[in-house]
């Protein structure tokens, strides 16, 4: 039986979906239902390669400065800290002369601000708070130290697994709404669907508009939100942290006539595919109506 809800009907989807046929709809509702498990399990439709090589680690911006941030905590015998736990200020301006983000342009972001905190550059944050989650860094007297975890994987032989890990954790566990502070968490729950349907739709350049109708599962009171809230929404909980982790990549053109308006387009990396693989069924015939 394929993955086709009524719900797909009613008026407010049929609305939001201007005449897209959601990917994961190509599948069966066993395979709907494993792509909702979590990686590593038994009854789990996705696994996750952990076996990549130095260059491939290097191509996930996550990867790649979670290890800045693990040698700086070495290098400086501990990084300092807030009362509230956060990286001190000082800390935070030594920190933005080290780390690179995908389509973060710190001169345009602090541009009027004259103090800065970790709150506020949005890479060290999420970096420190993925990093904690992974227990690869511990506050302990008011610093920031490596645990022996972490300090393991700045070596070679250990970085091979360093971006499962990280995945695994930023999606599955960790609540990506804390960075964007729109309500709700969707659609992160049903980030294995988003996953799959991603790699069959994200090969060519999409805009995040259709992308969003390809690859989430709509919830009514999503669609009821104000403006373009599902877009922005996705964009902020999976687009942007695939293009984060280096699974995506990102294509952005002006609106002509809006100031300050951006159009932006994705497409899978090499990357994607050699991360991620997918256990599902489809059928033949409704792959042929997309």
């Amino acid at each position: 039986m394929m993955a086709q809800p009524d719900f797909l009907n009613f008026p407010l989807m049929r609305q939001w979906l201007e005449g897209v046929e959601p990917a994961w709809t190509l599948l069966t509702m066993d395979s709907l239902r494993a792509l909702g498990q979590e990686p590593m399990t038994a009854q789990s439709a996705i696994r996750i390669a952990s076996d990549l090589g130095a260059e491939e680690v290097a191509g996930s911006a996550v990867a790649r400065n979670i290890l800045v941030l693990l040698r700086q905590t070495i290098e400086h015998g501990g990084l300092k800290l807030t009362a509230t736990g956060h990286l001190t200020r000082a800390v935070v301006a030594e920190m933005r002369e080290l780390i690179e983000w995908p389509d973060y342009d710190q001169a345009e972001q602090f541009s009027l601000s004259k103090v800065i905190n970790e709150f506020d550059f949005l890479p060290l944050n999420f970096v420190h708070v993925l990093a904690r989650a992974a227990k690869l860094v511990r506050p302990r007297r008011g610093k920031l130290l490596a645990t022996p975890l972490g300090r393991s994987l700045l070596g070679d032989r250990r970085q091979g697994s360093l971006q499962a890990i990280l995945f695994h954790l930023a999606f599955w566990y960790m609540d990506l709404s804390y960075f964007d502070r729109m309500p709700g968490t969707w659609p992160q729950p049903d980030i294995g669907i988003a996953l799959w349907s991603l790699s069959v739709s994200a090969g060519e350049w999409q805009t995040d508009d259709k992308l969003a109708r390809l690859c989430t599962l709509p919830e009514p009171a999503v669609l009821a939100r104000y403006g373009n809230w599902p877009t922005h929404a996705t964009e902020a909980r999976i687009l942007r942290p695939l293009m984060w982790f280096g699974l995506l990549d990102l294509r952005s053109e002006e609106i002509p006539g809006q100031l300050f308006g951006f159009r932006h387009y994705y497409r899978k990396t090499a990357l994607f595919d050699r991360m991620l693989a997918f256990d599902v069924r489809m059928d033949l015939a409704a792959h042929a109506r997309h």
